[in-house]
């Protein structure tokens, strides 16, 4: 009887949509073009990768040289380098970053005062809205010889030359501004937690811990995983802006990632072929990252994935 009900509802929607075609056709159109325009036809950029790229000649006047530019990237003595510091980067931020929004979302649900959750909350946001250039600003100076952290610290260390600290840094910085930002998702799944179950363990001797574990993560075990997903299949996309600005001389034995060597080869140096290549590399590997992840995952909690 439910399966014909839900038939009868698909059936009559589907009469509906052909009924009105063209609403949803002017909807549905400025939307589609603007992918099509901004998303789709860019990506025939990628031919650049395989060609000797002339500006002046332009896509279809440049010549066709295949694979060199790869050979060339993956032949480089500094390749490994540049791979590795971004891997570690992205490895470590991810390993100290993802669990920080859950930790904070946690935390914000045990807060029974609506008035003060909210201010805690408005105090957890607010980091996100400032500009990376910005926040590097402040770290620079926060960490500068003159600056608060060795004035507290009685030293006089130029934290911002050293490449064992710069990644720290960059890892540290991240998770303030964008922990409590990341918390969001994680407190409005937490909202779909039964309050009779928690109630309920509350009775019977629960400890927070317990109540987290039996009640509340339970509620948000399907988002974490979805989560977790995509920002491991973006591993590899590190924001250039943040590591750029962060960048020194005396630091580039750690802060030179893939993104900001794309950008010097590209925009600084003008070899546009070259850096396409570095940066479709790039994604490709995010690409085969994320499947696996999103395999091994599947796996692991019985079938489900993205």
């Amino acid at each position: 009887m439910k399966q014909k009900k839900e038939a009868a509802g698909l059936h009559n929607t589907l009469v509906y949509v052909r009924q009105h075609w063209q609403l949803y056709v002017c909807f549905l159109l400025p939307a589609l073009a603007l992918t099509v325009i901004f998303k789709y036809i860019p990506m025939g950029g990628i031919l650049i990768a395989f060609q000797d790229y002339n500006p002046f000649k332009g896509i279809l006047g440049s010549k066709w040289v295949g694979f060199k530019s790869f050979t060339r990237f993956l032949s480089s003595p500094d390749f490994m380098s540049y791979l590795v510091n971004t891997l570690k980067l992205s490895v470590y931020g991810l390993l100290w970053g993802f669990p920080v929004p859950i930790i904070l979302a946690f935390l914000l649900n045990r807060i029974q005062s609506k008035g003060i959750k909210k201010k805690v909350q408005l105090m957890l946001y607010l980091p996100n809205f400032i500009s990376v250039i910005v926040l590097c600003g402040i770290v620079r100076i926060f960490l500068s010889v003159t600056g608060p952290v060795n004035l507290l610290l009685g030293t006089q260390i130029n934290f911002m030359t050293m490449p064992q600290a710069w990644r720290t840094i960059f890892i540290a910085s991240g998770i303030w501004q964008g922990a409590g930002w990341g918390s969001i998702i994680y407190t409005a799944a937490l909202a779909n937690a039964s309050q009779d179950l928690r109630e309920a363990a509350v009775i019977d001797g629960a400890n927070i811990f317990q109540q987290i574990k039996v009640v509340e993560w339970p509620a948000i075990k399907d988002v974490v995983i979805i989560q977790f997903i995509l920002q491991a299949g973006n591993i590899m996309s590190i924001g250039f802006e943040k590591a750029y600005a962060l960048q020194t001389d005396l630091n580039l034995a750690s802060s030179e990632i893939i993104s900001t060597y794309v950008y010097k080869q590209g925009l600084i140096s003008g070899d546009f072929s070259f850096s396409t290549a570095v940066g479709l590399f790039n994604t490709i590997i995010n690409v085969i990252l994320l499947v696996s992840v999103n395999t091994i995952v599947a796996r692991m909690n019985e079938g489900q994935g993205l």
